[in-house]
């Protein structure tokens, strides 16, 4: 989770399967492929291993190879012929194929995330259900088929399980069965990381994951995890995201992240975990439809990120994440936001502060700062665990992600960095954060949103950049010039823009509308006139990091 970019060059349809014969191919190719690697600046991904001691470095080692296993994981999950492809470019081995492997494990597959998941090998276009479903099954036959079936909705719908055909239809399949062997490789790898983990709510998680792996059950796991105290190593591991699903949003990619934990920024946090309830009954909504009952705990940590496998690995690299997304476990413990400031650092220097001096009006470049990027990001977070979650429509208990289908990650990111801002604001009026802040958050999250839709605009996170760009521009809260082809904040229009935005997401969510949702998203989340300007002219920036990873060079054979 699809992806549009503008950039510099007319991307070649190639109209030979990856698996026949090599045959020749244009000069310009190679060059083709250099582009578009080139869009990844590499960046090496340090840590400070001088936290660790000797057990806690066993730890982290054994947690390295079952990230492996994640990546090999998520690349069965994102499209059937993946394994035969990589393969087959290895077993080419020339100069043009090495580019293509390389440009292939940057996206996970053959299909470029920057480009609304166009082909660059072959020209068979991704199935939208990725391979969690039959690839040529439509949502019209799901859908009947529960209609008939209503039985199976649990299973069909279910974040942890494929659907596949038998001689009597569809059929769900449980992970823990299908992907069995990987599973179980990673399950001995965290058994071995718990015998040499002597934080005692670490060892507890690492076992109930690598018994949740086997079981398909991860709630024990995930309040586990919650309730991981006192430990230097931050890891998560399993299917979370479902942004790969885009036929229904419905099935959860694998992914892991190694983070070490920053005890002197993560202090600084306890504050904001605090505020929790202030902040949703701050919500511009209607008291029914605020959410009191998620769990009040909701820790926040700032982290080194190690090392990162499969779905969070894929295009664009994380900033943070909120976990898990269990609405039984948030409700219980609320959800764990964990920044990871060394990719932030990373993203600021080499990706936000170039696009800031493009896109931005040059009156306003000066109040974009690493804080309002790094303080957003966690405001983001944070209002990822506030606002609906549960509902109940006409009497009927359901959750916000199963009405709202496809449009709910779209939806859901735009909710997060619309409330970023907003709950800012409120941080400010209670003193946490000086005055001045706000124009520096502000602007500092306007060229950020160009940062966000380079990555497309049909990917959660660009739409909902999209979306808020748009809807603000209409507002006129943001001004576009023109004939300088720059943009800036109207710092006297900009806070009511925003309260009237989250509003309008919140209440989608609290209804469950989904026909609101696709509304919205058809009306803002667009490639509008300023937004294609800017865009182009970012053309010669990368559009990301490439993260090469310290850890790696440890373990992995030259």
């Amino acid at each position: 989770m699809k992806k549009i970019i503008f950039v510099s060059i007319i991307l070649s349809i190639l109209t030979i399967h990856f698996a026949c014969q090599k045959q020749s191919k244009p000069a310009s190719e190679g060059k083709e492929m250099s582009e578009r690697i080139a869009q990844f600046v590499e960046t090496e991904i340090r840590y400070d291993e001088s936290l660790l001691d000797e057990r806690q470095k066993e730890v982290v080692k054994s947690l390295y190879f079952a990230g492996k296993i994640i990546d090999e994981l998520f690349l069965e999950q994102v499209y059937a012929s993946n394994t035969q492809i990589r393969a087959g470019l290895m077993k080419e081995n020339t100069a043009e194929s090495k580019l293509k492997l390389k440009y292939f494990d940057i996206m996970f597959g053959p299909f470029d995330r920057l480009l609304e998941d166009e082909p660059f090998i072959g020209d068979k276009d991704k199935p939208l259900g990725a391979n969690f479903y039959p690839e040529d099954m439509t949502k019209t036959e799901f859908e009947q088929w529960l209609n008939e079936h209503p039985d199976d909705r649990a299973a069909f719908t279910s974040e942890f399980t494929v659907i596949r055909r038998d001689e009597n239809g569809l059929v769900a399949i449980p992970y823990s069965e299908y992907y069995k062997d990987k599973l179980a490789q990673i399950s001995d790898l965290l058994l071995k990381a718990a015998d040499f983990a002597d934080n005692p709510s670490l060892k507890k998680y690492l076992l109930t994951r690598s018994a949740a792996l086997a079981s398909n059950d991860y709630f024990q796991s995930d309040m586990d995890w919650m309730d991981l105290k006192d430990h230097a190593i931050e890891v998560i591991i399993g299917p979370y995201e479902v942004y790969e699903d885009k036929l229904f949003n419905y099935k959860a990619a694998f992914e892991t992240f190694i983070t070490i934990r920053d005890p002197e920024e993560s202090a600084k946090l306890d504050k904001f975990a605090a505020l929790l309830r202030d902040i949703e009954d701050n919500l511009p909504i209607p008291d029914q439809h605020k959410n009191f009952d998620r769990g009040s705990e909701s820790p926040m940590v700032v982290v080194q990120e190690v090392f990162s496998a499969g779905d969070t690995k894929a295009g664009v690299q994380t900033l943070a994440f909120n976990l898990p997304n269990d609405e039984r476990v948030r409700e219980a413990k609320g959800s764990k936001k964990v920044m990871l400031k060394n990719i932030h650092e990373a993203k600021f220097n080499k990706l936000l502060k170039p696009i800031a001096g493009v896109v931005l009006d040059p009156e306003q470049l000066s109040l974009v700062t690493f804080s309002g990027f790094f303080n957003h990001t966690l405001m983001h977070e944070m209002s990822h665990g506030v606002g609906p979650g549960k509902i109940t429509l006409d009497g009927r208990e359901t959750e916000v992600k199963k009405e709202l289908k496809e449009t709910y990650s779209k939806i859901e990111e735009c909710k997060a960095d619309v409330l970023g801002m907003y709950n800012n604001l409120f941080m400010i009026e209670k003193g946490i954060y000086p005055a001045e802040f706000e124009q520096e958050m502000y602007a500092t999250f306007l060229a950020g949103i160009f940062r966000s839709i380079r990555f497309g605009i049909d990917e959660a996170h660009g739409a909902g950049n999209a979306i808020i760009y748009n809807y603000l521009l209409a507002k006129g809260a943001y001004i576009y010039d023109s004939e300088a082809q720059k943009v800036k904040v109207n710092f006297d229009r900009i806070e009511a823009g925003i309260r009237e935005l989250a509003a309008e997401l919140l209440m989608i969510q609290a209804e469950g509308d989904y026909q609101a949702a696709v509304k919205l998203i058809e009306t803002y989340a667009v490639n509008s006139a300023s937004v294609s300007a800017l865009r182009k002219n970012l053309k010669h920036l990368p559009v990301d990091i490439y993260p090469v990873f310290q850890i790696e060079k440890q373990f992995v054979k030259k």
